[in-house]
């Protein structure tokens, strides 16, 4: 498993976020086309909060984010672009100009660590204690959406340290201590469908109203998805993971079984969400950069802070289809 990267010095530059109705900054992403209304960074922030992820907020076009655009498109009865154009600006930004850009002040906590490198192999991260993060760069980045190149541009040649103000996307904060809290009324009759097709995910009322909507990896031409519907067993939050190599194709000879600590870098992340079919969850992930464009081993993907949402929307009995 690959690690993130996690530099704590911070470099690029990043465009300003703009005003609703506005015409794209001339100040943009670097080789990113400027949207018709407003930038990258302000559509992928302002998706995000009404629950159409693209997964890490990045401020590039991309699979992910045109395909969270066409759903927010969908749900609100808006011609189809897959394009950030001024039509679906508006939509988005029915709550008036509230800045896609806030600022956020670094505390101790942030940046005492314990940091530490992930080691790639298994048996490797077997002998840790805790899968933690790696750097302080890697929890704030997870904790605002953001991949850490992001906040590496919104924060040009900043050295994170206690005390200081940051620019971070404007996003409902994520913290891998806090255990999601079920909303009862808001996961009755609910139903989650996982579609193969598009690497998405989507959480829907009975009525079909969509409730939430996130990018995830699937699967691969070893471990294909499970066509087939499934309900979900139990919620685990933090979990061990229990590491069998007789499931693993690629597994190499002599590996042994092993138990993973927990933590936000643990193989599955921060939440395990079981399903009835025997080994198969939806979980979270060490690697947020790759959801939606790399494989899995047959179970769904998704990043630690999408995968938590989703956790607060589903209980055992939830119905799960893959299609």
């Amino acid at each position: 498993m690959r690690n993130r990267t996690a530099a704590l010095v911070i470099l690029v530059v990043l465009s300003a976020p703009a005003v609703p109705g506005a015409q794209a900054t001339k100040k943009t992403l670097p080789h990113t086309a400027p949207a018709l209304c407003g930038d990258v960074v302000s559509f992928q922030v302002l998706l995000d909060r009404q629950g159409f992820s693209q997964g890490q907020i990045d401020g590039r076009l991309g699979p992910n984010f045109s395909r969270a655009l066409a759903a927010m498109q969908t749900a609100r009865g808006l011609p189809v672009s897959r394009r950030a154009d001024c039509a679906t600006w508006h939509a988005l930004a029915v709550d008036g100009p509230a800045p896609a850009i806030t600022t956020y002040t670094v505390t101790s906590d942030d940046v005492k660590g314990p940091f530490s490198r992930i080691p790639p192999g298994l048996e490797q991260q077997a002998t840790l204690e805790t899968l933690g993060y790696q750097s302080a760069l890697e929890e704030l980045a997870e904790r605002f959406h953001a991949s850490p190149d992001l906040l590496q541009r919104l924060n040009p040649g900043v050295a994170l340290a206690a005390g200081l103000e940051i620019r971070v996307p404007a996003v409902t904060p994520f913290d891998a201590a806090v255990t999601p809290r079920l909303d009862p009324a808001a996961a009755a009759g609910v139903m989650v469908a996982v579609s193969r097709e598009d690497s998405a995910l989507r959480a829907t009322r009975a009525d079909g109203t969509l409730l939430f909507y996130a990018p995830v990896t699937t699967g691969s031409v070893h471990d294909p998805l499970p066509i087939g519907d499934y309900t979900v067993r139990g919620v685990t939050w933090r979990p061990a993971f229990h590491y069998n190599p007789d499931l693993f194709w690629d597994a190499s000879a002599g590996d042994e079984k092993a138990t993973i600590k927990p933590g936000p870098n643990n193989p599955v992340g921060v939440v395990w969400i079981g399903l009835s079919l025997e080994h198969y969850g939806l979980h979270g992930t060490p690697e947020p950069g790759r959801v939606g464009r790399t494989e899995s081993h047959g179970c769904v993907r998704l990043t630690n802070w999408d995968a938590a949402r989703l956790a607060a929307l589903v209980k055992p009995g939830t119905p799960v289809q893959f299609r």
